[in-house]
C-alpha cells in the first residue's frame, strides 16, 4: 500500500526516527482540503511513542477536512543545513501516514493535553497546567493520529559523518 523509500540506504532507523519524533516541536500536517486541494498546515504536536497528538480550535479548515477524509500525512523536519558549495542541504525528517480522529472521550483528551502541555511548558506546575486546561476546556479540541507506515530519512553526508564516528 506504501511506497519503499527509492534511496534505502538513507533510511533513519525506528530509535532515530522516534528521537526525531520526540525531539521535534513543530511539522507539516497534510489533509486533503476543499475542493480535492492538498492542505498541509504548520502544527505543534507531541508523539507518546505510538500516536501523535495535535489540539486546535472546535471548527476551521482542519476539522473540515478531517471529517471529509481521515487520512493524513505528518512531516518533521530534524535538520536542514544548508551547504552552498554543494548546491545541497544536510536533511533529516520523518514523515508518517496514518488516519487522524478528533478525541471525544475525556479521560483521554485530558490526557492526551497534558502531554502537549508537559512538552510545551516543562516547568509549569501540575496545579499551573490544570489550571490552564481547566480554563481552555471548552475551547479546546484535540486531534489523535494513529500512524499507519512512518518512514525517516537523512542525507547521504550524514551517514557518512556517522560511519566515520564509529570507526574512530
Amino acid at each position: 500500500m506504501f511506497r519503499e523509500m527509492r534511496r534505502k540506504q538513507q533510511a533513519l532507523s525506528r530509535e532515530e526516527i522516534s528521537s526525531v519524533l520526540y525531539r521535534g516541536t513543530s511539522g507539516v500536517l497534510a489533509l486533503s482540503g476543499d475542493d480535492n486541494y492538498p492542505y498541509a498546515v504548520p502544527i505543534s504536536y507531541v508523539y507518546d511513542g505510538e500516536k501523535i497528538y495535535f489540539h486546535c480550535a472546535k471548527s476551521g479548515h482542519k476539522l473540515d477536512a478531517i471529517q471529509q477524509n481521515e487520512k493524513v500525512s505528518f512531516c518533521v523536519i530534524d535538520q536542514d543545513k544548508i551547504v552552498p558549495d554543494k548546491y545541497t542541504s544536510y536533511f533529516r525528517s520523518v514523515i508518517a501516514f496514518g488516519r487522524i480522529e478528533v478525541i471525544k472521550d475525556e479521560k483521554e483528551k485530558r490526557t492526551a493535553i497534558e502531554k502537549l502541555a508537559i512538552k510545551y511548558a516543562p516547568k509549569d506546575t501540575a496545579t499551573g497546567r490544570k489550571n490552564i486546561i481547566d480554563r481552555e476546556w471548552a475551547l479546546l479540541c484535540i486531534l489523535k493520529m494513529s500512524i499507519e507506515h512512518i518512514t525517516g530519512k537523512e542525507a547521504i553526508e550524514l551517514i557518512k559523518e556517522k560511519e566515520q564516528v564509529v570507526l574512530f
